[in-house]
């Protein structure tokens, strides 16, 4: 995620130089993009930095660690924004008792292409510039919402952060639909994807809500119909549903691991 959000940067118009990547052991992907957009890559946190703004894009599991290390980073101008799911605000507080602010983010995988979701909560303590300037760098990815409640952070997780994933496997069901029921592999899958793109981006740019999009496409009596009534009889809102709340679960269980 953390790669996803430094392509959602760079795709913005934020220059390579402005940032510094901390990872001790890349990959080659994220070797390459330091190499080719002057990235400072470090294995290591540097000590005598202070930084303006520190993205934590780490697992929970060890974010003791991690939260340490930058400790001596995050001064008082600094903004520290998490999307470590289940780590709380004042988890991170207590970690970081000389940041300026803190902030939780849930983001989610197409921020690397600029079309991400975003959510993020803030500490009631916060100052107006600094949320804005985290807003900014989290809105460069794409659409952005502040949440009051931190308890919602988890059903945010579950559904707009593991939410793509949904659509990557409906887009696998498709496929295996349309091969089960004669198509050739690379047209059934190039007839999924292309119509779920394209279903997105009509949701993106139109006005209407999703509801209505779908009686645009819905005739009575028709095929359409036929193949929407499966669905529906299928209880497909109840398998949505189990889904987000299975993922809202594991995000609360990491927050007491």
């Amino acid at each position: 995620m953390g790669l996803a959000l430094l392509k959602g940067w760079l795709k913005s118009g934020r220059e390579g130089s402005d940032i510094v990547v901390v990872d001790p052991s890349p990959g080659d992907e994220l070797r390459t993009l330091a190499s080719v957009q002057e990235i400072p890559l470090m294995a290591t946190v540097d000590q005598k930095v202070r930084a303006g703004a520190i993205v934590l894009a780490v697992k929970p599991q060890i974010s003791t660690a991690v939260l340490g290390a930058i400790k001596s980073a995050a001064g008082k101008q600094t903004i520290v924004i998490s999307i470590m799911a289940g780590t709380k605000l004042a988890t991170l507080r207590t970690a970081l008792p000389h940041a300026g602010a803190i902030v939780r983010a849930m983001p989610n995988l197409p921020a690397s292409v600029g079309r991400g979701m975003t959510v993020a909560v803030s500490e009631g303590s916060a100052r107006d510039s600094d949320l804005a300037a985290a807003r900014a760098l989290l809105e460069a990815t794409g659409a952005f919402e502040w949440l009051g409640d931190e308890g919602l952070l988890d059903v945010v997780t579950g559904l707009s952060g593991s939410g793509p994933a949904y659509v990557f496997y409906l887009v696998e069901c498709l496929t295996k639909a349309g091969i089960d029921l004669g198509l050739q592999p690379h047209i059934a899958e190039k007839l999924a994807r292309s119509t779920v793109e394209g279903a997105g981006e009509l949701l993106y740019q139109s006005e209407r809500t999703p509801k209505e999009l779908r009686d645009q496409v819905t005739s009575p009596g028709g095929t359409t119909a036929a193949g929407i009534g499966v669905l529906m009889d299928g209880r497909l809102q109840e398998i949505a549903t189990a889904a987000v709340q299975a993922a809202k679960t594991r995000s609360q269980q990491l927050s007491s691991d």
